[in-house]
Order: structure tokens, then C-alpha cells, then sequence
């Protein structure tokens, strides 16, 4: 995974005038809402959108031609990026099926969101450090994040205390 993050910093990084870079997913997972997809997954690279997936198609749409070139010259990794897509569709939908027994929930409208990345400074002058982040919400609420200063989750609703402890566990 280290050596995808580099390479793709590498590939979008040339010509852009900062050196802090950053890869971020966000995918979100709905149930009860028939105007959109049970899953959608985007990945951005420097706040640009680099492609999507959703549970509707079921594949990864490219949305720059570097990441087309690039998947291009590696053939076989696109279809490996959508099978983890699927593999996420489905444990983000089971995270659904744990937050409504959670909250006590059994029907109506509901949205769990996991957002995660990171950020690399490539400065010359720096140490080329990386800093990241993952955190799942719910329903439009924080539910539980990664502390990445003491490596452990961080429960910000009750309901979430059972997850941080098992997490925290593993």
C-alpha cells in the first residue's frame, strides 16, 4: 500500500508547486435511501478526484488521464482495485447492520461514512514524514476515530465504547 500512495504522489506530484500531498477515501454506505447507491466509494489525491466506485455499476470509474495511463501500464490493477472496492461494499454495509442494532434502529434512512487518508510532505528540506487519519461516522455524527499520537480508537458516543474496546483489543 506504501508503495501504491508513492506511486501515485509521484505520478500526480510533478508540476504542482506544493509539497505537502495527500490520498484520501471516502466511502459511504446507505441503507433505506433509493435515489442513491447502497455504497460509494472516491478516492482524491490533492483534493482532486482521481476516481469513484459505487455498488450500481460496480466498477471503478477513472477520472484523470494519469490514473488511466497509469492503470494502463499495469494491467491487472484496476480489477484488483475493484475487487477491494466490493470487499469494502460489503464490510462497510455488515458496519451498517452493527450501527442500527447499536442505536437500537430497525428501519428509516440511515448513513455510515469512513473517511481516511493521509498526507506526505516530500520538502527537500523536511524529513519526508507522513501524517493520517480514519474515522467512521454515522448518520452525520462522529462514531469512532484512529488517535494516531496514542494508537488507539477514540470513542465519541457511547455507543460506540463496544467497538473502541474490542478495536483497541485487536
Amino acid at each position: 500500500m506504501k508503495a501504491q500512495i508513492g506511486l501515485l504522489l509521484l505520478v500526480f506530484g510533478h508540476g504542482v508547486s506544493s509539497v505537502i500531498h495527500s490520498l484520501q477515501y471516502f466511502l459511504t454506505s446507505s441503507s433505506g435511501l433509493s435515489t442513491f447507491p447502497e455504497f460509494l466509494a472516491v478516492a482524491m489525491v490533492d483534493e482532486v478526484q482521481i476516481g469513484h466506485y459505487d455498488s450500481n455499476t460496480q466498477g471503478i470509474v477513472l477520472k484523470q488521464a494519469w490514473t488511466e495511463e497509469l492503470y494502463r501500464d499495469h494491467p491487472g490493477e484496476l480489477e484488483t482495485m475493484s475487487g477491494m472496492a466490493l470487499g469494502a461494499q460489503q464490510r462497510l454495509k455488515a458496519k451498517m447492520l452493527d450501527l442500527k442494532k447499536c442505536f437500537n434502529q430497525t428501519e428509516g434512512a440511515h448513513i455510515v461514512q469512513k473517511m481516511y487518508g493521509c498526507e506526505w510532505d516530500d520538502d527537500d528540506d523536511e524529513d519526508g514524514t507522513t501524517d493520517g487519519y480514519r474515522q467512521y461516522g454515522y448518520d452525520g455524527e462522529d462514531f469512532i476515530a484512529w488517535d494516531m499520537k496514542t494508537m488507539t480508537w477514540v470513542a465519541p458516543v457511547p455507543q460506540a465504547v463496544s467497538t473502541k474496546q474490542r478495536w483497541n483489543q485487536e
